[in-house]
């Protein structure tokens, strides 16, 4: 089984960083989402799943506190490890008294890391159900290719990389990218990018935010690649799509 993690940290180079550091650990983990603030995160958690949440404690907007206290109060079924630059030990009792299942120090250094998600996967496994697996979310038929559509288009995962789509259903990434291409006829990257379109393209329809708001919410920090990427795939900039397609109210 494989396990999903919410990124949450403000500073982009530390997202990166603990991205990449997640990324070489030998455990079961994707990460399923990125967010800038608590408030980013407790909204994204609204409409999706992760099975852990990440996150920094200073943060502007919301911090990692108060979004600990938000997904206690709404009963969302995740668990909070909280990462601080600051050694406070009144933080560390406050997060402990709300629940947290872990706290660390930054830099977070991976095997530090491993020790607690490998102590908090072991837990899990030891609490579940016998006989329960990934098997009891995804029908048992579906094909290691298929069990990643259905989660791209159920969760919207797109920040998944093809390496941690591979992780996910235990296969060689060089195989998965293989397989893929063969069963899509899409590369990974293309397929998710075709994905991540089509969802702005709903959002444009069906949503008044604005078109930087929908980029940054698919991903896309860059306006203009968001529209250039758009306008390849659909052949209208997401402006014109907007004006073409969305009926105005009578």
């Amino acid at each position: 089984m494989s396990y999903s993690i919410l990124l949450v940290e403000d500073e982009k180079w530390v997202r990166t960083a603990l991205r990449k550091v997640i990324g070489k650990l030998d455990l079961p983990l994707f990460i399923v989402h990125e967010a800038s603030n608590g408030l980013e995160a407790s909204d994204w958690l609204k409409s999706n799943e992760a099975s852990l949440v990440l996150t920094d404690i200073r943060m502007p907007v919301m911090d990692g506190l108060a979004l600990l206290k938000d997904i206690k109060s709404n009963g969302y079924p995740t668990d909070v490890i909280l990462v601080s630059g600051h050694d406070d030990f009144a933080y560390a009792q406050q997060a402990l008294r709300e629940g947290v299942i872990d706290y660390l120090l930054k830099p977070v250094e991976a095997e530090e890391l491993t020790r607690c998600i490998s102590a908090w996967i072991k837990r899990k496994e030891q609490s579940a159900p016998k006989g329960s697996s990934a098997a009891d979310i995804i029908p048992e038929e579906m094909s290691a290719v298929e069990q990643v559509l259905y989660y791209l288009e159920t969760k919207r995962l797109y920040d998944i990389t093809s390496a941690e789509a591979a992780k996910f259903v235990h296969l060689n990434p060089s195989y998965f990218s293989k397989l893929f291409k063969q069963t899509t006829g899409m590369t990974f990257t293309d397929y998710v990018t075709s994905v991540r379109m089509k969802e702005a393209a709903r959002l444009l329809e069906h949503t008044s935010l604005r078109i930087t708001e929908i980029g940054e919410r698919l991903g896309f920090m860059d306006t203009a690649y968001f529209s250039n990427t758009f306008k390849k795939i659909l052949g209208h900039t997401p402006s014109d799509y907007r004006k073409r397609f969305v009926k105005e109210p009578k």
